[in-house]
């Protein structure tokens, strides 16, 4: 019995010594709670509450510990050195969430999106079951969906939400029936064309002995240009500001004055330090990109932002349209990191206090791996993995060091330089479509090739399990008819229109070269003249067939020039090509190296 009292003594203790020079509305706060809170019968409950807000991102399927660059996270020291730590999996994700959430009777957890879709073979081969199911075990209470919930159509979003078995694969264990998720996932801004109605709920409140908390979700409205044309057929995504705003109204009239907006849109910190302080002052400090504006426009109604799609951890202070600070965080991806956020909830107002007083406090945190798996996950990565095995462990080639993808920054990555090449060398015979030039979207690229050993396949054995990681889209090859001018128009558009503020570099297989001048602004960084095919100058008029996935092919990413090809021929799957390249360019004894780096030069 006296454990209570004691905590709200000691948390209206920590309430006064905050308050110093606060405004009145928070010195009210500090004060004994039976000096204002007359009237609520037995017990006198204090007027505010601490809620934890406990939230991740763009976890991808990730079950097991991301390997190579793509699982470790940056921590900056105290000396200004940058230590890398190797982070992440649902084992360790688990732990941390329940670890963080002894002692905080008043806890919810959530999510940005991106819990699913470009997964690793383990949930990506049973199409992200056994990613719900551990969600399910996690104890996440809400998720907004994102552009990859998208990635095999709303009919399988709507499964995953609810359940049953897979309609072409049936159910993966004998006599169990697939339950789907046990939370809500939020569409706000994704409505049927046929209805236009939402998808799935907008909205959910989250409610515990009086404390009411409403979660609006959003993807970004930009889903249809980044998912293939499948995935998003008969959908419509509206403006993340307008939706949200819309919603907090409608919440508001219910008396729900408490809002989190989970909105898989993000930003650019200027450090990719996870403890990075996001406010400091300092020149060129703070967070860029979209979610800024997005934040800056959305009502004050709502009391923080969780985001993600960027893949970056930040916690920020963006002004609300009223000027009041108000908090913006992301946690990295693949459950390497989570944000821990105090909200202050006064019961009176039922509102979170927002005060220039630290009253919403939060801090990124890191999924270490220097704690306790929580059994109840290994068990689950078990049976699955059991399931896998047969097709997971089967090797497709061998490699001589790591071949960073994921893991590389430069625009020109060794793993994409490896699959435009096996794109090519695939679809090059006449019977097979022809291809001169093959193009590689980099965020189709999801991990690094790592040489050390997954399992027990032995170093530098790539299984069929870790070539799925890399492309698991299994999107379908196709051959276009393109004029010389619409490739030089595509090469421009990585790094202008859509794409000008953040450049998409498309990887190239040998015998295209060119220059990048990253000093110069928009289709200008692409070097006129300098583009040459076999060591030849690209001719406007002439017609070249290009190789490149489905999603390119239907104009994804803002290559526009790139769905502008006729005389399409489909080929095998992305991941097919690849396996065979591996499979015939390296042996045991003559592994393969990571290519050389050589076809685009860049002046920064």
């Amino acid at each position: 019995m006296s454990a209570t009292p004691q905590k709200n003594r000691a948390s209206r203790r920590v309430l006064a010594a905050a308050a110093g020079l606060a405004t009145v509305g928070a010195l009210v706060a500090a004060m004994p709670a039976d000096a204002h809170d007359r009237g609520h019968g037995h017990g006198h409950k204090p007027r505010t509450v601490d809620v934890q807000l406990l939230s991740f991102n763009d976890l991808h399927g990730n079950l097991e510990p991301p390997a190579g660059s793509a699982g470790a996270v940056s921590e900056t020291q105290a000396d200004g050195t940058v230590k890398s730590i190797p982070a992440g999996g649902v084992e360790y994700l688990a732990t941390s969430l329940r670890t963080a959430r002894k002692g905080h009777p008043y806890s919810v957890t959530a999510a940005g999106g991106d819990m699913v879709g470009a997964s690793p073979l383990l949930s990506g081969l049973f199409h992200d079951e056994p990613t719900i199911e551990a969600l399910n075990g996690l104890d996440l209470d809400v998720t907004s969906v994102g552009n990859h919930e998208f990635d095999e159509g709303a009919t399988e979003l709507a499964r995953l939400q609810n359940g049953g078995c897979h309609p072409a694969e049936g159910c993966y264990e004998q006599g169990k029936k697939f339950q789907g998720a046990d939370f809500p996932y939020l569409a706000a801004n994704v409505t049927a064309e046929k209805t236009g109605k939402p998808i799935l709920k907008p909205y959910t409140v989250w409610k515990k002995n009086g404390v009411k908390i409403g979660f609006i979700g959003v993807t970004l409205e930009g889903t249809p240009n980044i998912v293939t044309a499948n995935g998003v057929k008969g959908l419509k995504f509206h403006d993340e500001i307008e939706t949200v705003n819309k919603y907090a109204k409608e919440l508001d009239r219910q008396g729900v004055k408490s809002i989190v907006a989970l909105i898989h849109e993000g930003g650019a910190p200027a450090s990719s330090s996870y403890n990075y302080n996001c406010d400091s002052p300092g020149a060129g400090d703070g967070i860029s990109g979209p979610i800024v504006d997005i934040a800056k426009g959305i009502t004050p109604k709502v009391d923080a932002l969780v985001t993600g799609h960027t893949h970056q951890a930040y916690v920020c202070t963006v002004p609300d349209p009223s000027g009041n600070p108000r908090l913006v965080t992301s946690a990295s991806s693949f459950g390497k990191v989570y944000t821990d956020t105090t909200l202050t909830y006064d019961r009176r107002t039922k509102d979170i206090v927002r005060t220039s007083v630290k009253s919403v406090t939060s801090a990124n945190h890191v999924v270490s791996r220097d704690q306790a798996k929580a059994t109840d996950m290994t068990a689950l990565i078990a049976r699955w993995n059991t399931l896998a095995a047969p097709i997971a462990s089967r090797p497709q080639g061998f490699i001589a060091a790591d071949i960073n993808g994921r893991g590389s920054t430069a625009p020109e990555k060794p793993l994409g330089n490896l699959i435009a090449d096996a794109q090519l060398e695939g679809l090059a015979p006449a019977d097979k479509g022809g291809a001169v030039v093959a193009f590689m979207n980099p965020g189709g690229i999801r991990s690094d090739l790592v040489y050390a050993a997954s399992g027990s396949e032995g170093n530098g054995v790539v299984t069929y399990g870790e070539a799925f990681t890399v492309q698991p889209f299994t999107n379908m090859m196709n051959v276009v008819d393109l004029t010389g001018a619409q490739l030089v128009a595509a090469l421009q558009q990585q790094v202008s229109g859509s794409n000008a503020a953040s450049p998409k570099i498309l990887q190239v297989s040998k015998g295209l070269t060119y220059t990048l001048d990253l000093t110069k602004a928009g289709a200008d960084r692409v070097v006129a003249g300098s583009i040459l095919l076999n060591g030849e100058a690209i001719d406007p008029a002439k017609t070249y067939r290009v190789a490149m996935n489905e999603f390119l092919a239907g104009g994804g990413d803002g290559f526009a020039a790139l769905g502008q090809g006729t005389n399409k021929l489909v080929g095998p799957s992305d991941l097919d090509l690849f396996n065979a390249y591996l499979a015939a360019h390296s042996t045991a004894s003559a592994p393969l190296a990571p290519p050389a780096t050589d076809r685009i030069t860049v002046i920064q």
